[in-house]
């Protein structure tokens, strides 16, 4: 069943000749949606017409299976540990999301040997001929070698809460991220907001903050409520947008999508060919030497 899955992909694959534009979504700190977010997000996209893969890149925490109740053949350690390429191991989610399952071992990309390495980057440039958007669920916080993969993306997503510890870790992680790369495109998503006035002071908050101590802008992508389907939608191991898809968190996920694409529309346009690969390699190279 997954062989033949994964020959109808590349067939479909064959055909295609799009540009992805690679999206990451992270935060300070656990615990404050931020797979949750990625999983309905792509979806979100997805019923805009948009071919998104989610790439779960959880180190050793990755919970896309969990949250949609499935249990995937493969995950990304089985391409770092075996002979399986990128296209056999992904899975197909609700509605047909197509995501590559997190698992332990994200360091492992940047100990391989360079033939190895080649070939992931090789292949990695051929899913982004294949889709509009590749969204990459990181960890919660920044390791060494998530910080490659981060820097490396066209954009980042920065999921926080409106509690000080949550908005105190988001704001570590950015600093971390503009010490590194001074031009990086950073959006905000308030997650759990018990209103509208309350997200947009939690926005407010950090880009002040951003402004004063970093001379950094930053946009609301949007805020979602603090909505009791959210975590029905959790123990019932379903995407909320398919779950209770009239509920104010679903209304407000859709939202974000269609202002996310509104955004790219009037301002950005797909590059022809994707810095991400060249961004990755290079990084990977300056690891090599440290």
């Amino acid at each position: 069943m997954a062989n033949d899955q994964a020959e109808r992909l590349r067939e479909r694959l064959k055909s295609l000749k799009l540009r992805a534009k690679s999206i990451a979504v992270m935060s300070g700190k656990g615990g404050v949606g931020k797979s949750n977010f990625s999983l309905n997000f792509s979806l979100a996209l997805q019923k805009e017409n948009k071919r998104v893969l989610l790439f779960d890149l959880d180190i050793g925490m990755g919970n896309i299976d969990i949250l949609i109740g499935e249990s995937s053949n493969y995950s990304i350690v089985d391409f770092f540990l075996g002979n399986l390429s990128l296209v056999d191991i992904i899975s197909h989610g609700p509605n047909g999301l197509d995501y590559i399952s997190g698992g332990t071992g994200l360091g492992d990309i940047f100990k391989m040997n360079e033939e190895r390495f080649q070939q992931f980057l090789n292949e990695l440039d051929y899913l982004f001929k294949a889709y509009d958007f590749i969204i990459f669920d990181m960890g919660a916080g920044i390791s060494e070698d998530s910080l490659r993969f981060i820097l490396s993306v066209d954009e980042i997503i920065v999921i926080t809460t409106p509690e000080p510890t949550s908005m105190t870790d988001a704001y570590s992680a950015i600093k971390n991220i503009c010490v590194n790369h001074q031009t990086m495109p950073f959006s905000i998503v308030v997650n759990r907001a018990f209103n509208n006035k309350v997200g947009d002071q939690t926005f407010q908050r950090l880009f002040q903050t951003m402004k004063q101590f970093l001379n950094r802008d930053v946009t609301l992508l949007g805020v979602i409520p603090d909505d009791s389907s959210i975590m029905k939608a959790v123990i019932d191991q379903q995407p909320v947008l398919l779950y209770q898809p009239s509920c104010k968190a679903s209304k407000a996920l859709l939202l974000i999508s269609k202002d996310f694409l509104t955004r790219i529309d009037k301002n950005e346009d797909i590059p022809e060919s994707t810095p991400f690969i060249s961004k990755l390699k290079s990084f990977f190279m300056k690891g090599r030497q440290i």
